[in-house]
């Protein structure tokens, strides 16, 4: 039969027997070589096979993989009752009436964002004074609101006051009885109590030696209110807010 009479499927199959006549063919010649080649030869042969057997069964090596970020521990109660103490520091000031040689007549809260201190209302508190911050200096502030329960003292816009932890003030409807807070004494002690009872007009603490107009804190060291003349009883950080959004006493 000629070739060119030949279909395309039978050309296909003709082909393929060909290669595979080809290939047994070149095995065999290259075994024969090999068996027949001097030693350094095989030797060499076989370096080059073992080689690139290592080298596809090696594992591909992921250059500077994308590392999954791992999460922060959790603080513990006391890290964050430890921390809730320092911010709660780092906000107290003393009022004075004149000079700070003289005894302080109030304790207050500084409130950084807000550049104002607020205290408890009580009678006596005068419309100048001198606030000094818990690091040791001290600004003049003016009288600028106030009512039945508090008073607001503001600064001079040039005035240079502290960078302090932001004061928060949750409102009380976030508060829950049982809930741990801190304050500072007058002595500068810490001490620590606990929510008893929550309302529009004032939170109940377990805590006592609450300075009057000194702020009271929970465990993210935010303001939930300041003392009052009644031992344990809070003004809420609601009327703090709402009294710093009213209008400047005139």
């Amino acid at each position: 039969m000629d070739i060119e009479e030949l279909s395309k499927s039978q050309l296909l199959l003709l082909t393929v027997m060909v290669n595979f006549v080809v290939s047994i063919a070149t095995a065999v010649l290259t075994v024969s070589m090999v068996d027949n080649a001097p030693l350094t030869v095989t030797q060499t042969v076989n370096r080059i096979v073992d080689h690139t057997i290592e080298t596809i069964s090696t594992p591909i090596q992921v250059v500077n993989p994308i590392k999954t970020p791992t999460s922060k521990p959790t603080p513990t109660n006391e890290q964050l009752l430890t921390a809730a103490v320092s911010s709660d520091l780092a906000r107290t000031a003393l009022i004075y009436k004149g000079a700070t040689t003289t005894p302080a007549i109030a304790f207050g809260v500084y409130l950084p964002k807000s550049r104002a201190v607020a205290t408890a209302f009580v009678l006596g508190l005068p419309k100048e004074a001198m606030i000094q911050f818990s690091d040791g200096s001290v600004e003049q502030a003016s009288l600028s609101r106030s009512d039945d329960n508090l008073a607001i003292y503001g600064f001079a816009d040039d005035a240079k006051l502290p960078t302090v932890p932001d004061a928060g003030l949750p409102a009380a409807s976030t508060l829950k009885q049982g809930q741990t807070v801190a304050a500072i004494t007058k002595d500068s002690a810490a001490t620590t109590g606990i929510i008893s009872k929550v309302s529009a007009t004032e939170i109940q603490t377990t805590i006592t030696g609450v300075p009057v107009g000194a702020g009271v804190v929970e465990l993210s060291g935010l303001v939930i209110g300041i003392g009052s003349a009644k031992p344990g009883i809070l003004i809420p950080a609601d009327l703090i807010s709402a009294l710093l959004a009213s209008p400047v006493n005139k």
